[in-house]
């Protein structure tokens, strides 16, 4: 079970979970189970029970396109993986109609716990971003409503990247990490369960567009694409 605790030195939550210590980390050569990988098509049996798919097959069978099972060592009481694909392509190298169907998947996860509390998606990828599996994926985790999230207010929009129909593309003046990029929408005070399949279809154009253009950045310093790490997140409060 986890805790949250209140950090007195910088006035936040942590959260303590027992659990994580012993999940596999193939980044740093844990062997798979049977040499196989729990997230590739075929392997459905060495995840938990699935919760919601999209594609075709029954559950705990191939056929998927996009998969959602709990997280077998929860951060949180509600934790749960999003396979992005079978295959082990990055998010944004995916055909766009397919991005389309993970940020569907994303909405449609993001409200079936948004009565629950504080909704968190987020994705890490490569080991520098604390990635433990190989294959791509997300997570979801749900924080209590009690608990107050330390995520930052959208910043005044100023070093504007990029822009289409429903979003911005900016680098916020007082960036926390390097080339931190913020998409904000151009809808305000909703949620991100609120968006639409068109707002999604621009979310996804202007999603590949910034990470082609952050691995090109990470490639151009002589360094290879698959060294390349990001993490992002959907802000899980009104914006």
């Amino acid at each position: 079970m986890s805790k949250y605790v209140p950090d007195i030195s910088s006035s936040r939550w942590v959260i303590i979970a027992d659990s994580r210590e012993n999940r596999p980390d193939e980044m740093n050569g844990d062997l798979k189970p049977g040499g196989k990988c729990p997230f590739c098509e075929g392997n459905e049996k060495m995840t938990p029970a699935e919760v919601y798919r999209v594609g075709n097959g029954n559950p705990g069978e191939p056929g998927w396109e996009v998969r959602v099972f709990p997280n077998r060592y929860p951060i949180t009481d509600f934790h749960e993986v999003i396979v992005h694909a079978p295959s082990e392509e990055d998010l944004h190298q995916l055909p766009l109609a397919h991005i389309e169907k993970v940020f569907q998947t994303y909405r449609q996860r993001f409200n079936e716990y948004r009565k629950k509390g504080q909704v968190m998606i987020f994705c890490n990828r490569g080991e520098h971003a604390g990635a433990s599996m190989i294959h791509p994926h997300s997570q979801l985790v749900v924080i209590p409503n009690q608990i107050n999230l330390s995520t930052l207010n959208c910043e005044p929009l100023g070093n504007l990247v990029e822009e289409n129909t429903y979003f911005n593309i900016y680098c916020p003046d007082f960036s926390q990490w390097p080339y931190e990029v913020w998409i904000a929408s151009k809808v305000k005070n909703t949620f991100f369960g609120d968006i639409t399949n068109e707002e999604i279809r621009d979310l996804v154009d202007i999603y590949v567009r910034i990470l082609d253009r952050l691995e090109n950045l990470y490639e151009s310093k002589n360094r290879t694409s698959h060294d390349f790490s990001y993490n992002f997140y959907i802000y899980p409060k009104e914006m």
